[in-house]
């Protein structure tokens, strides 16, 4: 009898310790929000499919327009055009922008350079192939490696008196040793509300510009033809 009521005792407290187990278990699941993360514990939720869209440009280290990081969606990314005419935009009224970070990658087909900027605004941009690297404001003729010398100004800027952002303080010139048509990218100064820098390429090849947001960017990708 003894036995026979202890051995029911233990099955019924086992019985509640696997049901507390089951709730807690369940409660782990729940989500906190749309992104499927939980609270205390990995989340349960299966991401579900994304669809399908055309291709967007996108931040990063890579800025890759494919969507693959960092997909914002902000903008089409333009074909590159079969020449090497200048490519404009216009700022947004009263933009106040500071280049906070410069990146160079290789990619399929092309090499694509990042002006990162914070502040204000939406920035425009002049990019066009020149002579010779000449600094704004000053005149003096600047060093850059390569066959061809595209300039970039980016309209819209500001000083980072004036804007409340940190300029970039990174290494300038910028080389990066594994892109084909890149040589090297120099970062000059504001004047006159546009900021100057100037891509050292291979060759003269064709190119393309567009912006991106969150965080804003200019982007400069120029075409390798030989791949």
């Amino acid at each position: 009898m003894y036995g026979t009521a202890r051995r029911h005792r233990h099955a019924a407290f086992s019985a509640a310790v696997v049901a507390a187990l089951l709730t807690l278990t369940a409660c782990a699941g729940d989500t906190d929000g749309d992104d499927g993360t939980t609270s205390g514990g990995p989340s349960t939720v299966s991401p579900s499919p994304s669809t399908s869209a055309a291709p967007s440009p996108s931040a990063g280290a890579t800025d890759s327009p494919s969507g693959t990081t960092d997909d914002d969606g902000s903008t089409s990314v333009p074909p590159f055009p079969a020449n090497t005419d200048p490519d404009t935009a216009e700022p947004s009224a009263g933009a106040a922008l500071t280049v906070t970070d410069v990146r160079v990658g290789r990619h399929d087909g092309f090499d694509r350079v990042v002006f990162e900027l914070g502040g204000t605004g939406t920035p425009g941009w002049r990019v066009e192939y020149v002579p010779e690297a000449i600094e704004d404001g000053k005149g003096d003729v600047i060093d850059v490696d390569g066959d061809g010398t595209l300039q970039v100004m980016i309209s819209g800027s500001g000083y980072p008196m004036d804007t409340g952002v940190a300029e970039y303080a990174g290494p300038n010139p910028l080389r990066v040793a594994e892109t084909d048509e890149v040589e090297e990218v120099v970062l000059r100064g504001v004047f006159e509300g546009n900021t100057q820098a100037f891509i050292g390429t291979d060759e003269v090849s064709p190119f393309r510009v567009y912006a991106l947001t969150d965080p804003t960017r200019v982007v400069v990708e120029v075409r390798n033809d030989d791949t």
